[in-house]
């Protein structure tokens, strides 16, 4: 049967100060549409049942998921006791679906793009399983077609093709994963026209990923295994907390997708958004006549090409501004220039420096 991970540990800080450690990216409502993960998990509605949905976070969001999702038991959100990027997250994850499901297929997602729309999404989930199940050692994943050459995501290079119907979306052997390449390098993989953008998407057979960690992260395995074997006794939370801390983190990407054999890439038949920063809401929002995107009771005179978010009734008015991020919380302001997106991260380590801990 199909089972659905959702990875959702991350921070977001880039969306400070919307973003807070308590309510990060995930749990914002960026578009709309509700929460990033509650999008997230309508977008697995006709695909999967909701007792095959496992959504692995932090400790500190297991609450907050769980506000966001009654429908879900308690054992569907896993709270990890500390960050250790994703190899780790979804071999866990594939242990505690192979429980009940030895057999099982899982595709796995972070629980926060914006995918449209949800039937292209489903449709070709249902393909791509197809494909694992033809064979078993197969690991699927979804390649997104590159707009601009960009320096912010991994690429995948596509080999052979292995499209043998006419109606499926193109399909490829991957020939290599590439890391997040500098301006020079993006530029060629965008102008070559045979790379795609790393959607983070993957499926695969639970024991096919398992087998793939224990051959080449034997130690991880070792502390996932010794997890399980403890998962619902008395011990699991001691156990949980002192293996996984003992897990060097590593991405699934550097554990097996670099070494594994028989990777198909799929060019992602459905619009695809990491929404990575406030820039993000220019792509999925209507700007004004001025190239305003606003998302907040505002008022602009002689403003420009401006981003403006901010919660409730909040008025904010600006004058003679250009190029400008505005956003406004309960507790925090923050006003940048767009082309100093980046360096938000900066202020959110700058507050920590100086133990504003109120304001992360």
């Amino acid at each position: 049967m199909l089972h659905a991970v959702i990875m959702a540990g991350g921070a977001g800080t880039r969306f400070w100060p919307a973003s807070r450690a308590g309510r990060p990216k995930q749990l914002l409502d960026l578009t709309g549409d509700g929460t990033m993960i509650q999008a997230t998990a309508a977008r697995l509605s006709d695909l999967v049942d909701p007792s095959r949905i496992l959504v692995v976070t932090s400790q500190r969001l297991v609450e907050p998921i769980q506000q966001q999702f009654p429908q879900l038991p308690a054992a569907a959100i896993v709270g990890e006791p500390c960050k250790r990027d994703t190899a780790p997250c979804i071999g866990l994850a594939a242990l505690l679906v192979s429980r009940d499901d030895p057999e099982a297929i899982m595709v796995v997602m972070p629980s926060d793009h914006v995918i449209s729309p949800e039937a292209s999404f489903q449709s070709a989930v249902r393909y791509g399983a197809g494909l694992v199940a033809e064979s078993e050692n197969r690991i699927v994943t979804f390649g997104i077609q590159p707009k601009y050459a960009a320096e912010t995501f991994g690429y995948i290079e596509r080999g052979e093709s292995l499209t043998s119907d006419s109606s499926a979306p193109p399909t490829f052997q991957v020939a290599r994963f590439r890391e997040k390449p500098k301006g020079d390098v993006a530029r060629e993989y965008f102008e070559s026209g045979n790379f795609y953008w790393n959607s983070g998407i993957f499926i695969w057979k639970a024991k096919t990923i398992l087998e793939a960690l224990k051959r080449h992260e034997p130690e991880m395995f070792a502390h996932l295994e010794a997890i399980n074997a403890d998962w619902g006794t008395p011990q699991q939370a001691e156990t949980f907390q002192r293996e996984f801390a003992a897990i060097q983190g590593k991405s699934i990407d550097y554990a097996v997708m670099e070494h594994h054999q028989d990777v198909a890439v799929i060019e992602a038949p459905f619009l695809w958004d990491d929404v990575g920063n406030w820039q993000s809401l220019e792509r999925l929002n209507d700007a004004d006549s001025d190239g305003n995107t606003v998302l907040a009771n505002h008022l602009g005179i002689d403003t420009k090409d401006c981003i403006i978010k901010a919660d409730g009734d909040h008025l904010i008015v600006t004058l003679g501004m250009s190029g400008t991020i505005v956003v406004h919380t309960e507790d925090a302001t923050l006003v940048a220039d767009k082309q100093r997106e980046e360096d938000i991260r900066e202020v959110v380590k700058k507050l920590q420096a100086n133990g504003w801990d109120a304001h992360l």
